[in-house]
């Protein structure tokens, strides 16, 4: 299976907000079941299929709120993960159920940041991520402004 066709390795997906040290922040769910491939020798997730499943969450979050990189690409934009904080708590294994929650958390001029955090069906923490990803001018290849579309769900 290409790595395109597993950004649609979902069960469902929801939002909500929550409040966050008095800030409200909005709150998006991504479900996903472990498959074979994602485990390694040691028989857990390996490190490496937690960062896809973060990568198919901030996806998911993009899609729902209107925003396509195909599209972006098209008026010369993209954005690119400039910096990515991975902290791993605890294993998941083969046929888990992980729910992934992503949270637009931090604005800049030109990046913006994600919080996600992956927890298994008994509600534990498994992994935990902050995301920076930066707007570029395809041609250029320098960074923009972070674009309305986006900047609008970063508080």
């Amino acid at each position: 299976m290409k790595t395109c066709d597993k950004l649609y390795r979902i069960e469902k997906s929801t939002s909500s907000c929550r409040n966050d040290g008095g800030m409200i922040l909005e709150e998006y769910l991504t479900e996903i079941i472990v498959e074979s491939e994602d485990i390694d020798l040691l028989n857990h997730v390996n490190n490496i299929a937690y960062i896809k499943f973060f990568e198919i969450a901030r996806f998911n979050w993009y899609r729902k709120n209107g925003i396509h990189l195909k599209e972006l690409m098209k008026c010369g934009k993209a954005f690119v993960v400039r910096n990515l904080d991975v902290s791993y708590h605890d294993e998941a294994r083969l046929g888990d159920r992980l729910k992934i929650k992503t949270i637009p958390y931090k604005l800049g001029n030109s990046s913006f940041t994600f919080k996600q955090y992956i927890y298994n069906e008994q509600n534990k923490l498994i992994t935990e991520a902050k995301v920076v990803s930066v707007m570029i001018d395809l041609e250029k290849r320098k960074s923009i402004p972070v674009i309305e579309e986006i900047a609008k769900h970063f508080y």
